[in-house]
């Protein structure tokens, strides 16, 4: 299924697209891990990675 959702992302011309960043978030009442999914446009991966 991951490998579907990737595939689609890909576009022939490199400044236009998507793509998947996937984060660690540790929650605070546990302590344990959570991943978090997010589909940002290429030029804007910088600036959602900051966050």
């Amino acid at each position: 299924m991951a490998k579907k959702v990737v595939a689609t992302l890909k576009n022939t011309d490199p400044t236009k697209g998507f793509a998947k960043i996937i984060r660690a978030v540790k929650t605070e009442k546990t302590g344990s891990y959570t991943f978090k999914e997010e589909i940002v446009p290429i030029n804007d991966v910088q600036e959602a990675l900051k966050k």
